[in-house]
Formats: structure tokens, C-alpha cells, sequence
């Protein structure tokens, strides 16, 4: 199970570092995501949310770049609307890479595997497409898609092909700004909390790390962030669990009560037994 991986992919883990503040809601990041990964189109509808028009990650959202918007300061900085406060908040959500991942826990086929890089990755010819994985996932990033592009399962692979050949992921390498770091993942973490002790001396108070935490639900994350503000701003859970914590306990459980149950009926057997000694007995008597 994912509880048991820790040690293996400590060493050489890689991740991403994605620092908020500098995001300026390009969108460059997505666009490199699709054209690099081949991944069809997700509508580009019209949401009224703001400037986001694909809403949340999903099989065919890789990359989710959010449009945030608070009639609130953001540190020392004027918005220069006419004395009102304003600030937007942009962001590129990702697949976390979870160190305790749900969704492989619960892939029956081994679609999802755990390469040598410490990420996550779907293999979508040997996925059934069975959706386990879906609502396993504690973030919502994992989606299937639709029959006709193979009804699997898909999600960022981090560019898995890329980091072979030694190259970066393309969301990394394309975003103009450097707020999507990418590198090995203790380094990203010393790096993430220099820049945080910077953003609150910015006057950003309210900055904060999320994913950064190796002692969280989810052991940490691959994929992790410096936010402006409370993660359910950005549509974060606040205190995420892998959603398959439980199942050790629960197995231990239920065969403690199939034991239980397998007794009572032998128990019940034996006692209502047939006597084969009553003739025996007659006999004797006559």
C-alpha cells in the first residue's frame, strides 16, 4: 500500500514549488501542459467566474490556473482603483503527487504506479477505467474521460517522458515568472520557506505554505504551494487525509468478524448435533 513508501522514494524525489504571488495568471502553464501531453480540449466555455474558464482540474485539466479576485489589500501595494481595496489571486493547481496516495491504493489493475522520480503516474492502456481512483483522490484531481478519448483515467504525469530524458516539466519551463519551481523536493522545501519569511515581510501576513508539511494527512505533498490566504480560497481542502487511511484497520476488523461469525455457526453446529447414542441407550434398557 502507499503507507509503506515512504523510505523508497525519499531519496531523489522530485516536485514542483508553485509560489502564488508571482503567478500572473497567464495561463502559458496550461497551454504548454496540453500541447506537450496531447491533452484534448476541455470546452474553453465562458464560466463568469472571473478570467478561469476550465474551473478545476480533471482528465482533461492537467494544469487549473485560478482567478481570484478580493476587495482586500495585498500587502504594501496600491491597486489604484479609486481608493478601494483590491487584490487578485492567481494560481496553477496540479495533481499533489501525494506521498500517501489514495488513488493507488485503490487501482485494482496497476495502472497508477509510483515512479523512480517519487511521482505518480497513470498508465492509461493498462487502465480499465473501473474510476476507483477518482473519488479515492482527496483533491478532486483525477477524472476520466469521455468514452470516445478511451473512457480511462488521467491526470499530470509531471511529464514523466521529459524527466527521463533529463528536461523539465513544460509547465515549469514555460511559466514566465519562475512561480511554478521544479527540482528536487527538499531543496524546493528550504527554498519555500525562505520565500515565505520574504512575503510576510512584504506585509502579507496572511501568507502561508500548503502541501509543505511531511507530518500532514497525505505525508506531504510532491506538488505543494505558498498561498496568499486560506486554502479554501483557492478551492484546497484545509486538512487533507488520504482517503484510504482507514482500510488497514477496517481489514483487520472485518476479519475479526468473520472469525467471530465463523465460530458462532460452528459453535451453533455442535450443539444441535443429532444424539447417535439415544438408540444405543433404548437398547439397552429394553
Amino acid at each position: 500500500m502507499a503507507f509503506d513508501l515512504d523510505e523508497a522514494i525519499g531519496a531523489g524525489r522530485v516536485g514542483f514549488f508553485t509560489d502564488t504571488s508571482v503567478c500572473i495568471g497567464c495561463k502559458a502553464c496550461e497551454v504548454a501542459c496540453k500541447e506537450w501531453n496531447a491533452v484534448p480540449d476541455d470546452g474553453l466555455t465562458f464560466t463568469g467566474m472571473s478570467y478561469d474558464n476550465t474551473v478545476s482540474l480533471g482528465a482533461d485539466t492537467w494544469r487549473h490556473v485560478a482567478f481570484i479576485e478580493q476587495r482586500r489589500p495585498l500587502g504594501h501595494q496600491e491597486p489604484g482603483l479609486d481608493g478601494q481595496d483590491f487584490r487578485w489571486l492567481m494560481a496553477s493547481d496540479v495533481c499533489k503527487h501525494c506521498t500517501h496516495a489514495a488513488c493507488l491504493d485503490v487501482c485494482p489493475t496497476g495502472s497508477l504506479f509510483r515512479t523512480e522520480y517519487g511521482t505518480v503516474v497513470v498508465q492509461e492502456d493498462v487502465c480499465n477505467g473501473c474510476g476507483y481512483c477518482v473519488p479515492a483522490c482527496p483533491f478532486g484531481v483525477i477524472g476520466k474521460r469521455e468514452r470516445e478519448h478511451g473512457g480511462t483515467a488521467a491526470k499530470c504525469t509531471m511529464c514523466y517522458d521529459r524527466l527521463g530524458a533529463g528536461e523539465e516539466p513544460a509547465c515549469a519551463k514555460t511559466c514566465p515568472t519562475d512561480s511554478i519551481q521544479f527540482g528536487d523536493l527538499e531543496e524546493l522545501r528550504e527554498r519555500a520557506e525562505r520565500r515565505l519569511e520574504q512575503v510576510r515581510a512584504a506585509g502579507v501576513t496572511s501568507a502561508q505554505l500548503y502541501g509543505h508539511d511531511t507530518g500532514d494527512g497525505v505525508g506531504g505533498m510532491g506538488a505543494f504551494f505558498l498561498l496568499l490566504d486560506e486554502p479554501e480560497v483557492y478551492g484546497l481542502p484545509p486538512d487533507p487525509v488520504v482517503t484510504t487511511r482507514d482500510l488497514p484497520s477496517m481489514w483487520r476488523h472485518t476479519a475479526t468478524a468473520a472469525l467471530a461469525l465463523l465460530a458462532g455457526v460452528a459453535a451453533a453446529a455442535w450443539l444441535r448435533r443429532p444424539d447417535t447414542t439415544a438408540p444405543l441407550r433404548r437398547r439397552r434398557k429394553a
